[in-house]
């Protein structure tokens, strides 16, 4: 099979697993998930020599350096925007949800918006793309030990954060005298995330 077959049909098995792991990471408009997985093929296509037999992971890899792009020059219109003033996070107050908003499965949201960006990633390519350690290796672009280590100790971060989410609830719930479901210290693999409904091909809305 010649590079641009192999291209073709890449694009036509994975073009909706890579628009949902665009969406899922940026809180955008349709346009710029277009955008985004549009500039992802397009690197693809220029390194279509490169492209692997499973080329899914490798694909995930180019995205999340589209993603990144796309990101810091976000935070530099939106840094520039804010000294203008305005912008409306230059205004904006800062709001506390009552206990009665909490989502299911919030506490896990809670902790895994506590970790490093890094960290955070790596349990979000195991938890909704459901990667394998080799897969993951690929698109983070290391080696399987060093992929295997990172998730290990993601992880074990995360179980480090429930835990002094729990420790903190317990300490308030005796002050308080309020009984509240607290996060379970032992969380299973992998993650129970729950990603927002993403587009897909009929346009419609559904939670992969």
């Amino acid at each position: 099979m010649s590079t641009d077959d192999a291209f073709a049909e890449a694009y036509r098995a994975h073009y909706w697993a890579v628009s949902r792991f665009v969406a899922r990471r940026l809180d955008g408009q349709a346009h710029e998930v277009e955008e985004v997985v549009a500039e992802v093929f397009s690197t693809a296509w220029r390194r279509r020599a490169e492209l692997p037999d499973a080329p899914l992971p490798w694909l995930y890899g180019v995205a999340r350096n589209c993603l990144a792009n796309t990101v810091r020059g976000r935070g530099r219109y939106r840094r520039l925007l804010h000294r203008l003033g305005h912008h409306e996070a230059a205004q904006r107050r800062q709001t506390v949800d009552s206990p009665d908003a909490e989502r299911p499965g919030s506490w896990v949201h809670e902790a895994l918006a506590r970790l490093s960006p890094a960290d955070q990633e790596v349990l979000r390519l195991t938890a909704w793309e459901e990667l394998t350690v080799g897969e993951l290796a690929v698109t983070l672009g290391c080696g399987q030990s060093a992929a295997a280590m990172r998730l290990h100790r993601a992880r074990g971060r995360l179980r480090t954060q429930i835990e002094r989410m729990r420790q903190k609830d317990t300490a308030r719930t005796k002050d308080t005298g309020r009984t509240t479901d607290g996060p379970d210290p032992r969380p299973a693999a992998p993650l129970p995330l729950t990603p927002q409904p993403v587009p897909t091909r009929a346009g419609s809305r559904r939670h992969a």
